[in-house]
């Protein structure tokens, strides 16, 4: 836990501001993107504090699709079905404004604005999916 992370104080519901949704899994917490990217962008994090994608490993691949597993259902539990039409990943450093491991969940894809689109451009310089 980083006391000064906003996103771990997000995820430990110490930000009164900032509500989370429903989540299955007790180590991951989601709530909305501040600044959307479409019309439903939501931001999935680890409860526990951990380093950007950057210090992921092959151990952590079950984390990464739990992870989307999150993201997948709230898009559903908020009546978002088209799977197909959705866009998650990350922000590769130095293009991350916070250094808490965060998957960008977005959609519909295709109603996202031309910086969104550039933005969140699929496996570019500075987003993986």
């Amino acid at each position: 836990y980083d006391r000064k992370c906003v996103f771990c104080r997000i995820a430990r519901r110490e930000e009164p501001g900032t509500a989370l949704f429903p989540c299955e899994y007790e180590d991951l917490a989601c709530f909305r993107d501040i600044k959307p990217g479409a019309p439903h962008h939501y931001l999935v994090v680890p409860v526990e504090h951990m380093g950007n994608c950057k210090t992921l490993k092959a151990e952590h691949i079950p984390l990464v699709k739990r992870m989307m597993e999150v993201g997948k259902a709230v898009l559903q539990r908020n009546n978002f079905n088209d799977l197909n039409d959705t866009r998650m990943g990350f922000h590769w450093p130095p293009f991350c404004s916070i250094s808490h491991l965060h998957l960008h969940v977005l959609a519909p894809a295709s109603q996202m604005g031309f910086l969104s689109r550039l933005y969140y451009r699929i496996n570019s310089y500075w987003f993986i999916t």
